[in-house]
């Protein structure tokens, strides 16, 4: 019984005419067997009575006879293939709704597992074992299942779509090559899928890495609002601090203090919420657009690749997120301000609260130096870069696009794009002095006004007691005794400026809500010796902290 059913599961009960299961066979006088439909029609349509498989020439057309063995071996045969089928396809998947079908199911459809190119039809597992096992029908080529295989035929030479025309960039036949395009480049379809392939693994890379710039970004933020809300705290609790040793007078003080800060830090947590949001978005979008990429990069599909590719291959439209940043509010000074309106009563307040200030200022302390490559030709500076003062006679020094040729100032040597930086200069002794930042791009050639329009934060002494700061107009700082130290501090990304009274421990006067840009320098200038009341140097100190 095994011999048996080995041989059964053999192709010799296939007609070689139509290549199927015989359907009454006969046999001829040479020993060969047909169906009987099949080899009539092939007499029927030949002037000779050959057999198709020996070629023996009959003189007269044979009287065929039924081969009742063949028939009882093709009747078991088929019987058993049926029960097998049915016992496999209780095994077998049910096809979902969207899933390929199985062409040849009859009554309940089975999932397709493979199409067949030549033959146009999708198999489900039980209807595929031809093509497996087979000799003639393994040639076939079978592909994961599809739809459309007719969209996969030449429409004008009925022939698979195995050849990608670079020239045209289409999909062709072998016939199309040596007929309509034989002239162009062809390559196979399936190098071209390769190489689209490979296309669409770098955008996936591509996508993968713009994920985690967001996904960084995102920490950024979050960090940037820890870092804020620190800051918010420590202000507040200041504030409570200071405001809790007051009467019921000083009460509403307190109150407004807290709701800007709280408002400020609102602002804030609400400004990285809308960014969070917005990138969470996109990293769903990116996300989205790498799974189909990712799931067409494991298709074996070469057509339907291709076809996907110009739509797979450009990531989703998003964002430039270089420059965005959460910026925290400055808190510097808040608890100062609101202090200044209670100044008689709350004095010995203020001047502990300007100490914690200028103390946590401190800790951004730089190392500044004189740059001589931009002194202007009268200016004087010291070998350790610390010192400058005012001389009466030009130095023959190269004038280089940095130097300044019409105003008595000098840059620093260090540049400043990001964070915070303080420095402390001392002014004593002098009657005129200018002190502050500038930005990398201001004139260096004319006289300009020390205003940030023109990229100059800056204050000034004129006359021996006149202070002064510009904005969009000059104004006049009232200071309670004679500056002798000044200290300058910069929160680049907060826009801000402060100048501050060393000695006093008082803050002089800020700039808010400024834009930069570019890299900013210190600034100094000595100013001209006014008959010699002005010969004393700018001198930049060390910077000792406040005890």
């Amino acid at each position: 019984m095994s011999a048996a059913s080995c041989l059964r599961s053999e192709d010799q009960f296939l007609c070689c005419i139509c290549l199927d299961v015989f359907t009454d066979p006969v046999t001829t006088s040479c020993g060969h067997n047909f169906c009987k439909n099949c080899i009539n029609e092939h007499w029927n349509s030949n002037d000779q009575y050959l057999c198709p498989m020996c070629n023996k020439v009959f003189n007269k057309r044979p009287e065929l006879h039924v081969n009742t063995f063949i028939s009882e071996m093709v009747s078991q045969f088929r019987q058993e293939a049926q029960q097998k089928a049915s016992s496999s396809s209780s095994e077998q998947q049910v096809a979902k709704p969207g899933e390929i079908l199985c062409d040849v199911c009859t009554g309940t459809k089975l999932k397709a597992l493979k199409s067949c190119l030549v033959c146009l039809t999708s198999y489900c597992e039980t209807h595929l074992e031809p093509h497996l096992t087979i000799s003639r029908l393994k040639r076939h080529q079978l592909m994961d299942p599809v739809e459309n295989l007719e969209g996969r035929m030449c429409m004008k030479h009925d022939k698979p779509l195995e050849l990608f025309c670079k020239t045209d960039q289409t999909y062709v036949c072998t016939l199309c090559s040596v007929l309509d395009h034989k002239t162009h480049e062809f390559v196979p379809l399936k190098e071209e899928y390769e190489g689209k392939k490979a296309e669409l693994g770098k955008t996936e890379a591509e996508i993968q890495q713009m994920i985690q710039k967001r996904r960084l970004k995102i920490q950024e933020i979050k960090q940037s609002v820890n870092l804020s809300k620190e800051d918010a705290d420590r202000e507040k609790a200041e504030g409570v601090q200071v405001f809790t040793t007051l009467k019921e007078s000083v009460e509403r003080s307190l109150n407004e203090l807290i709701e800007t800060i709280e408002e400020k830090q609102r602002t804030t947590e609400k400004q990285a919420e809308d960014f969070i949001k917005e990138l969470e978005q996109e990293i769903s979008e990116l996300m989205k657009r790498s799974s189909e990429v990712k799931q067409f990069s494991r298709s074996e599909d070469h057509l339907h690749l291709l076809q996907n590719f110009p739509s797979l291959k450009a990531a989703p439209p998003t964002k430039d997120w270089t420059e965005v940043r959460v910026r925290p509010p400055s808190y510097e000074g808040t608890v100062v301000r609101a202090v200044t309106q209670l100044e008689e009563t709350l004095s010995k307040e203020m001047k502990k609260l300007f100490e914690a200030l200028l103390k946590r200022v401190q800790q951004y302390a730089v190392n500044v130096t004189l740059d001589p490559d931009t002194a202007h030709r009268k200016l004087i500076l010291s070998d350790d870069g610390k010192h400058v003062n005012y001389g009466k006679v030009k130095k023959n020094l190269p004038n280089n696009p940095e130097r300044f040729s019409n105003c008595c100032c000098v840059l620093g040597k260090q540049s400043f794009s990001s964070g915070r930086f303080y420095f402390e200069v001392q002014v004593k002794g002098k009657t005129k002095w200018d002190l502050g930042v500038a930005r990398e791009s201001i004139d260096r050639k004319e006289n300009i006004p020390l205003q940030p329009q023109n990229g100059y934060w800056a204050i000034w002494l004129r006359n021996g007691n006149e202070y002064s700061a510009r904005n969009n107009l000059p104004v006049r700082l009232s200071l309670k005794s004679q500056l002798q130290k000044v200290g300058v501090f910069v929160d680049y990304e907060q826009g801000l400026v402060s100048f501050y009274d060393v000695d006093a421990a008082a803050l002089i006067c800020s700039f808010t809500g400024c834009s930069f840009t570019e890299k900013l320098y210190p600034y100094f200038s000595p100013c001209n010796n006014n008959d010699g009341k002005n010969s004393a140097p700018l001198i930049i100190c060390p910077v000792n902290q406040t005890e």
